[in-house]
């Protein structure tokens, strides 16, 4: 009877043994070309990649490439393009989710916004890390990094972008 008390002290006290501890999420602001808030992006990181989740509203209808940049800012006077190139480890980068020699650690799925505008999704990468230190690119590095939604698909090939075109939306990751 001892043991069982104390076996049952030691789990309330404890919690339970099998408990994992919550997931870190980051967050940005979705922002487009004129610096008006378009939305929220979530950033998970995950035993072995991220989990980014976005949810935004008054982006044009269409198929619209994704990338993770190098840095974090999305300055709207200069389109985005202070966000840098896409995140990487190595140079020269190597662009394409289908390119056999792609090395592009910022490459994504392309994502469809409705006729609404209205854009809703979750996607999973193991090309990055949240934090450094296992080998893959960092996206809070030291100068962080930002998720950037382009005006064209991606093609998965082409270089340096896939054809993806300008930057339309911009947020960065905190």
């Amino acid at each position: 009877m001892r043991r069982i008390i104390i076996f049952l002290v030691t789990i309330l006290f404890a919690g339970p043994l099998w408990a994992q501890p919550n997931p870190v999420v980051h967050t940005g602001t979705l922002l487009g070309i004129e610096g008006q808030t378009l939305g929220k992006i979530t950033v998970t990181e995950a035993p072995k990649g991220v989990i980014l989740r976005i949810e935004a509203a008054g982006i044009s209808p269409g198929w619209h490439g994704v990338h993770f940049h190098e840095k974090g800012s999305c300055g709207a006077k200069d389109k985005f393009m202070d966000a840098g190139s896409h995140v990487h480890a190595v140079t020269p980068v190597v662009h394409g989710i289908l390119n056999s020699k792609a090395n592009d650690a910022g490459d994504l799925p392309n994502v469809f916004v409705g006729g609404d505008g209205k854009l809703t999704v979750e996607l999973y990468s193991t090309l990055v890390a949240v934090n450094p230190g296992n080998g893959r690119p960092a996206l809070l590095d030291q100068d962080g990094s930002s998720l950037i939604i382009h005006g064209k698909p991606d093609d998965y090939e082409s270089q340096p972008i896939g054809g993806a075109g300008e930057r339309i939306a911009c947020a960065v990751i905190q």
